[in-house]
């Protein structure tokens, strides 16, 4: 097994000093050695750490000592490398934007399904299964049947809603994430604008790919995340997608292969976005990149 452990948390809990806690934990994953980010606000916690497995333990020992994250829930997968440049706790003024004043999990959620009893639920014919991420996320993997909202931001997910389901039609709705905190807004929303039987993955894509094996599994691809690894593979293990450095899209093989790729410039993504002003700048940041390489810097 590799060495460095990566834990995925949220929890949506009143922190109403959460601007107070951002130095004391900043300060304490830098004494424990932890890499990764930790979003606060008033609603919450959000964050990806990564560190051996002691000082997993301590930091998430740490972190479970406040009574209202006692019972912080973790996902866990494995790398040989800390997948992060530096250690960072950011205020927000929402943990997962959706931009909807009014929202809150704290106050009315979704029905959570457990891993094991996902299959059975979108199996089911009268479950419409929707994926709440944005659209390059569903492109390298999804759940097999799965809608795709075609977003670029979460906060796009409730135009879609407005348009494209009806609480008077759709009786049961079935919607997943990558950790789960996405659906927990998500279903928030549906069940505040009058959808009935609204059900959310509980943890998850990472916790259903961590409990589900790969031979009774529904997921089809690579789970993307927002770290160095780019994707997770169904065993959790780095997949086989790049970024591209300049505009931080995933990228496969047919895509570095094409004529508007061109490592930490450009891509078949951003490519027609780039001004020629973009561009200078982007060919001396990676120039300055490559020459920091060579002089044996991160």
């Amino acid at each position: 097994m590799s060495d460095i452990v990566v834990i995925a948390f949220y929890k949506f809990v009143d922190l109403p000093d959460y601007e107070e806690l951002q130095p004391h934990f900043l300060q304490r994953c830098e004494d424990i050695g932890v890499g990764g980010s930790i979003l606060l606000a008033a609603e919450g916690i959000n964050g990806m750490l990564a560190g051996s497995r002691q000082q997993i333990n301590e930091v998430v020992a740490f972190l479970r000592s406040d009574p209202r994250l006692s019972d912080l829930e973790t996902k866990e997968s494995f790398t040989d490398s800390i997948p992060f440049r530096r250690m960072k706790v950011r205020l927000k003024q929402e943990i997962v934007a959706l931009k909807v004043p009014g929202i809150d999990p704290r106050v009315q959620v979704g029905t959570y399904v457990d891993p094991k009893d996902w299959n059975a639920l979108i199996s089911s014919p009268d479950v419409r299964v929707i994926d709440t991420r944005n659209d390059f996320e569903v492109e390298i993997g999804t759940f097999k049947h799965a809608e795709d909202p075609q977003t670029e931001d979460f906060s796009d997910f409730p135009e879609y809603v407005e348009q494209e389901l009806d609480p008077g039609k759709d009786q049961k709705i079935a919607m997943f994430c990558t950790g789960g905190i996405r659906c927990e807004k998500a279903t928030s929303l549906l069940l505040k604008q009058g959808f009935k039987e609204v059900y959310h993955l509980r943890g998850g894509i990472l916790k259903y790919l961590e409990e589900i094996p790969e031979d009774e599994s529904l997921w089809e691809g690579e789970c993307f995340v927002f770290d160095d690894r780019v994707t997770l593979d169904h065993q959790l293990k780095p997949g086989k997608w790049e970024v591209c450095r300049s505009c931080w899209q995933p990228l496969n093989e047919d895509m570095k292969a094409s004529d508007h790729y061109e490592e930490g410039i450009s891509c078949p993504r951003c490519y027609d976005k780039l001004t020629s002003r973009m561009l200078a700048r982007r060919q001396e940041k990676e120039k300055q990149r490559k020459l920091a390489i060579e002089r044996g810097e991160h």
